[in-house]
């Protein structure tokens, strides 16, 4: 059986990018990504500069960004485990598309408001949810878990480059045209990634639906699962620490760019661009990083760059009082970002790579959904907690907590036999 073949999940013998099935996912993936990074800019500037949203309300549409990690995370692994995750990914690209148009619409009638953006950033972030869990889940299936690492290196690297050219476009953009027009272009790419994710040929086998068991108690198996892994326990720690520190500082991180020192639009998301480029570098290396500082190692010495990396931002503003001059300030954002962004990514491969490995496939959709649960749980409370630290203390006070949040975070891996032994215990199931 060729790595096209429809039938079987074989690893492909070459590289993945000589898979047909995974090139669709990987350019639906694409496209999403790039839509979700316009998305990303142009919404949060469009409330600030058009909508002149407070640091609370900041902090309130980043909250509900997040939101359905915490509420539906674990019913949502169930769900995933019960259906054709193809269709889930397709589902889910048209329902962010529809309302995304919403949006759009009151947008261009002059009719949007933050009350509409925080409703509709909840039900967007619902379908993102069942997306990313349906993602997760379908990527070991589709190459083999011999492939898996380069799969996510590869669905890594275009998030980076979605990132890098997403930011660049919306401020480039934002000179010509208005908020509202750019984001049609959002609703484009998600239609452009469910006809890509849709053509993929590749056949699941669903379980038996007359051994289905309750609900209640197919999530509980997600969470024993992972409550019975040490490892595993130290990493998601690690990963949820590390999330609500970025979700405090993120909260009120456009407000701290605009206001605080007075970037211009079109300059943050040039920084965001650089910035997003060692995300980009960092899926480049996150293989040969892997095996050069060793595949357990690699987990904290990177949680520890990421924590670190972040409190640039905030020093940012003590360059800006310093004197220094005005091209300063950009440049130090972007050292911050890149250096962030490189360490974040080549966490996230190593750690994804390592769970995806560890757990048996069929429970790979209540694992990730369990998984998702703990580390963007944090995620709405850090919003929230950022949009009143903004609120009382100012922005640049609530990157700084976010900072010693996120290093504090890197502990449970640092203080754990990951940091230890060079290679990952084998699964029992490999």
């Amino acid at each position: 059986m060729t790595p096209d073949g429809p039938v079987r999940a074989t690893a492909p013998p070459r590289s993945l990018v000589h898979h047909r099935d995974f090139r669709r996912l990987w350019g639906g993936d694409a496209l999403g990504q790039l839509g979700a990074q316009l998305t990303g800019f142009v919404l949060p500037v469009f409330a600030v500069s058009h909508l002149h949203a407070t640091a609370w309300q900041m902090g309130a549409l980043n909250a509900a960004e997040t939101a359905a990690f915490l509420l539906l995370s674990l019913p949502a692994g169930a769900w995933v485990d019960r259906l054709r995750k193809r269709r889930v990914l397709v589902a889910a690209d048209l329902a962010r598309a529809a309302i995304l148009s919403v949006v759009v619409l009151a947008a261009l009638t002059g009719h949007a408001s933050m009350g509409l953006l925080i409703g509709a950033a909840v039900v967007i972030s619902a379908f993102s949810l069942f997306f990313d869990v349906a993602h997760q889940s379908y990527v070991p299936g589709l190459v083999g878990l011999d492939h898996v690492v380069e799969g996510n290196s590869k669905l890594q690297a275009t998030q980076s480059v979605a990132m890098i050219a997403g930011p660049a476009i919306g401020g480039f953009a934002l000179r010509v045209l208005s908020a509202p027009l750019v984001m049609v272009a959002t609703v484009g790419t998600y239609l452009a990634s469910a006809l890509a994710v849709s053509r993929i040929g590749h056949h699941e086998d669903l379980p038996d639906p007359t051994v289905r068991r309750p609900l209640r108690t197919e999530i509980a198996d997600g969470l024993r699962f992972v409550a019975s892994e040490p490892l595993l326990r130290r990493i998601l720690a690690c990963t949820a620490l590390s999330n609500l520190g970025g979700a405090i500082g993120n909260a009120v991180l456009v407000i701290f760019a605009l206001r605080t020192l007075d970037v211009g639009t079109s300059t943050y998301g040039v920084v965001l661009s650089a910035s997003a480029a060692g995300g980009l570098l960092g899926a480049v290396l996150a293989d040969r990083a892997s095996r050069w500082v060793g595949p357990a190692r690699i987990i904290p010495a990177s949680a520890v760059v990421t924590g670190l990396s972040y409190a640039i931002t905030p020093a940012a503003a003590v360059v800006a009082v310093t004197g220094a001059p005005a091209a300063v300030v950009p440049v130090v954002l972007v050292v911050g970002g890149f250096v962030f962004n490189l360490a974040v990514v080549v966490y996230n491969v190593a750690q994804v790579s390592f769970r995806q490995r560890l757990c048996p496939p069929a429970l790979l959709g209540r694992m990730n959904a369990s998984a998702r649960f703990i580390v963007w749980g944090p995620l709405p409370i850090g919003g929230l907690l950022g949009g009143w630290i903004g609120s009382v203390w100012g922005a640049a006070p609530a990157l700084w907590v976010g900072a010693v949040v996120m290093t504090l975070g890197a502990l449970p891996v640092v203080l754990s036999p990951l940091a230890r032994t060079t290679e990952l215990p084998v699964p029992a199931h490999d």
